[in-house]
């Protein structure tokens, strides 16, 4: 099983929306996905919420988890999504980051283009790393 852990400083907007459609996305007989962050945040963004519900995806019993040496250890790969210095390391991991802007407070329209490259991105993902339902 293939997991790949999608990290961000408060694991309530971007990391969400990517593990949500990786999630969505992989084959489960393959591939599994968990967010976290390095400064988990009380809930997902409302307004990331808002945007996911649009395309099907309900992440109003998503709750911000801390990136922890537990969680880490069981992945082969480690994405963060352009927290910076904050953005977690961990040992023997492989490791990407998606330069992605936080969705918390933009407009609709803004978060609805981040989701919609968080998207693409995982999409991207899935078929290099060859774990999409269609593979």
């Amino acid at each position: 099983m293939f997991k790949v852990i999608f990290a961000c400083v408060h694991n309530a907007g971007r990391s969400q929306m990517a593990a949500a459609f990786f999630n969505h996305l992989a084959d489960p007989q393959k591939a599994h996905a968990a967010s976290a962050g390095t400064e988990p945040g009380e809930r997902v963004h409302p307004e990331v919420q808002a945007v996911m519900q649009e395309v099907g995806i309900d992440l109003s019993d998503a709750r911000p988890q801390k990136l922890t040496e537990e969680l880490a250890k069981s992945a082969q790969l480690l994405i963060t999504m352009g927290c910076g210095d904050k953005c977690p390391y961990v040992p023997g991991l492989r490791r990407d980051d998606w330069p992605l802007r936080d969705p918390k407070g933009l407009s609709a329209e803004e978060v609805r283009a981040i989701r919609d490259e968080v998207k693409q991105r995982v999409q991207e993902l899935l078929e290099r790393e060859n774990l999409d339902q269609s593979s």
